[in-house]
């Protein structure tokens, strides 16, 4: 356990005393790390820290569980005195200031988009217990739920589900359902606009044969925001009054934006969570429902999974149609072995793989990024590290990309700034 902790955070931490922390002998008792993303800078990282001090308070004096976890702040604050004033607020050790590599590796590997963020991780594996660590400290201010492990989908939706004529339905209207668990509000420009792909996509797909049903779990501001959105919909929704439901599935989920769109099979395993990425790149419903797909051409619609982590861009001349697919065939072993790798130890795959061609949504990216204007061109993209990797070469091979993808992940290349 306390080799992983060592791996995961490195030897020494800091407290608030500018004290070191031995990480070998903090993790010879901890079973669950919370990862707190901040900045001092940012108002609702003060403001959510004062929340999770008087939590971390409470059960360090009064939970039995007290000595099995731990908080650590990873800070993404440039100026040193800013992180060490933050600091002294804590009761929890943080990664040293200077070790930005190793927070930069946290925030990849857990692929955090906002903050603040709290992620409670297996001390012993690395491995999410629970993603929306700022819930916990909102729902359960005691501690009582300790560890916050996920639950089935079904015991964390049961419960009466409204439809738009204000009949009521249960859990039984999604058996044996591929389920989309749609995460919006009224107030969200964005959420309205995919809203209105939605129901056309729903539509599609239910007359095609298909079991599916979804199920809205609401961010509105108000009960009548909530009841002039649903009207709109015709799927399932929990009630807007049914807030700690609505809670427990965000916690669920990790949900840290909206809109987000989960989907899930007929046993409540998830598909995936980029059902809003899918939805617009598939309005025909062709590739329903949705499974992960190895290599994906870049567009408009996904380009934002490109802050999600390290990404593999594939760059080649190509403007028309169809012209992509030698590409893809080219990357997609490697791409299939690193999913299925990464599958079986039931994480996250570290890299995702796209292939682009000539047209303006690559232009933007190569001017974004200061890429020469070679094709073909086989880059990795970090866009939160604000790094990039590079391999001009005449000739791409599938061994040039296997290497490429290895020493990446070995960390062996050198990154240069984007």
């Amino acid at each position: 356990m306390s080799e992983f902790l060592v791996n995961l955070l490195g030897e020494r931490l800091v407290n608030s005393e500018k004290a070191d922390v031995d990480v070998q002998a903090l993790g010879s008792k901890l079973s669950l790390v919370g990862l707190y993303f901040g900045c001092s800078l940012n108002g609702p990282c003060k403001q959510f820290n004062a929340s999770l001090c008087e939590f971390y308070s409470k059960f360090k004096k009064s939970s039995e569980h007290k000595d099995t976890l731990e908080i650590v702040f990873v800070s993404s604050d440039q100026d040193q005195k800013h992180w060490q004033d933050f600091l002294q607020e804590m009761q929890w050790p943080a990664l040293p200031f200077k070790d930005r590599h190793k927070k930069m590796k946290l925030w990849n590997k857990y692929k955090v988009t906002s903050i603040p963020s709290l992620v409670f991780v297996d001390a012993a594996t690395g491995k999410v217990v629970c993603r929306n660590g700022l819930l916990v400290v909102r729902d359960d201010p005691k501690g009582l739920e300790f560890p916050w492990g996920p639950k089935p989908f079904a015991e964390v939706v049961a419960g009466p589900l409204l439809r738009n004529n204000r009949q009521t339905t249960d859990i039984s209207s999604l058996e044996g359902h591929y389920v989309g668990v749609y995460f919006s509000a009224h107030w969200c420009p964005p959420c309205r606009s995919l809203t209105r792909v939605l129901v056309e996509s729903y539509r599609t797909v239910k007359e095609s044969g298909q079991k599916f049903e979804m199920v809205f779990v609401s961010a509105d501001r108000s009960e009548e925001s909530f009841q002039q959105y649903f009207s709109e919909m015709p799927w399932l929704a929990v009630p807007y009054s049914d807030e700690a439901r609505r809670s427990r599935l965000n916690r669920l989920f990790g949900i840290q934006g909206i809109p987000t769109l989960i989907l899930l099979d007929a046993e409540g395993h998830m598909i995936t969570r980029q059902g809003r990425v899918e939805v617009l790149n598939d309005p025909e419903c062709r590739l329903f429902p949705w499974h992960p797909r190895p290599v994906l051409e870049l567009s408009e619609s996904n380009a934002v999974q490109l802050h999600e982590g390290p990404c593999l861009v594939l760059f080649v001349d190509a403007e028309e149609e169809g012209e992509l697919e030698p590409a893809k065939e080219l990357i997609q072993p490697i791409a299939e072995k690193i999913m299925a790798k990464y599958k079986a130890k039931e994480e996250e795959t570290p890299l995702l793989f796209f292939v682009a061609g000539e047209d303006d949504m690559s232009d933007s990216l190569r001017d974004y990024t200061n890429l020469p204007e070679a094709a073909p061109l086989l880059t990795i993209l970090d866009m939160s590290a604000r790094a990039k990797y590079v391999k001009d070469v005449e000739e791409i091979t599938p061994a040039v990309v296997e290497t490429f993808v290895q020493d990446f992940l070995a960390e062996k290349l050198k990154p240069e700034p984007i």
